[in-house]
């Protein structure tokens, strides 16, 4: 199965390239930003050897669509998306810090958790909670955004007392990400899905505080199936999930959490393909909509085709 592994262009006025954990970034003059979302994967901040096929098309395509249904609530960065795998918006400075908002005992949170610490980025959590529990209330954990390693959790006064971002802009940020957190959870509900945890980065545009990068995403957000969650949750069983936390579950059994000196398993054709159909069951349960699979024989012609003829038009 071919995949879109990554990308090496040179666009005209070009002024900056970026790889990161799992977009291909380019910096097209002052004002605007090409972000190509490649098939690789990461889990524990790890990129993973192979990539998986449609992936990059899977987050594309859902972040245009829940960019585009939440613009009326906050401001973003999207201009176009000339191509499955493409956005290409503003350019802007972003914050250091990822704001992680959390409405449900899962995943890393789960883990603190369970470790016995009952304070997560400076937020107190109640005793006698379970795996999967629904919190009294939506809570935000911060996380640092490392251009290497992992990410940290963070609390807001640190974030503060640091200077990494202002009292006034944080403040702006916590309303933004409850805003969306909200409607990001009615626009799941509608799907039939819960949205458990998600996270949004943002940054400045003109002076502006601006939503970045992608939203409500299988890389960003863990959904649980709604019909069935309160049985289950009562009956101790395990929630059905839509996430990558079954690639995290999966390198777990296989002994691998990105600790220094782990080495990553072994990803064999089967288990790529088995990835790959649980992203497009996450597109189309989402969507709502049938998951289109594009043309890879001649990928990255076809990439950088849409975006060189996107950029003559927002540069004319």
């Amino acid at each position: 199965m071919e995949a879109l592994a990554g990308t090496q262009f040179t666009f005209p006025n070009q002024t900056n390239f970026y790889k990161g954990k799992v977009r291909d970034v380019y910096s097209i003059g002052a004002d605007l930003l090409v972000m190509v979302a490649s098939d690789r994967i990461s889990a524990f901040d790890v990129v993973l050897p192979r990539a998986i096929p449609f992936k990059g098309q899977v987050l594309n395509q859902i972040a245009e669509r829940m960019l585009n249904e939440t613009a009326d609530v906050v401001p973003n960065w999207k201009m176009a998306s000339p191509d499955p795998n493409v956005t290409i918006g503003k350019r802007c400075e972003p914050f250091a810090v990822e704001m992680v908002i959390r409405g449900y005992l899962t995943g890393h949170a789960w883990r603190t958790y369970s470790s016995g610490l009952r304070t997560l980025c400076g937020v107190s959590l109640p005793e006698g909670l379970k795996e999967h529990d629904k919190l009294p209330s939506p809570i935000i954990t911060p996380t640092t955004k490392a251009s290497e390693g992992h990410d940290e959790d963070i609390s807001r006064e640190e974030i503060i007392a640091q200077g990494i971002v202002s009292a006034e802009d944080y403040a702006i940020l916590k309303k933004y990400t409850h805003a969306l957190y909200e409607r990001g959870t009615e626009l799941a509900l509608k799907r039939g899905l819960i949205l458990v945890d998600t996270k949004y980065e943002f940054g400045k545009h003109d002076g502006e505080v601006v939503l970045m990068d992608e939203i409500h995403t299988p890389d960003s957000s863990r959904y649980f199936y709604a019909e069935g969650y309160a049985e289950r949750q009562a009956a101790g069983e395990k929630q059905r999930q839509l996430s990558k936390e079954f690639v995290r579950e999966w390198l777990i059994s296989e002994g691998f959490m990105g600790k220094e000196g782990q080495e990553v398993p072994a990803m064999s054709d089967s288990w790529l393909e088995e990835i790959s159909n649980r992203y497009i069951e996450l597109f189309e349960r989402v969507t709502g909509e049938s998951f289109i699979k594009q043309d890879y024989s001649n990928v990255e012609n076809r990439v950088e085709g849409n975006i060189i003829k996107a950029l003559r038009t927002l540069q004319s």
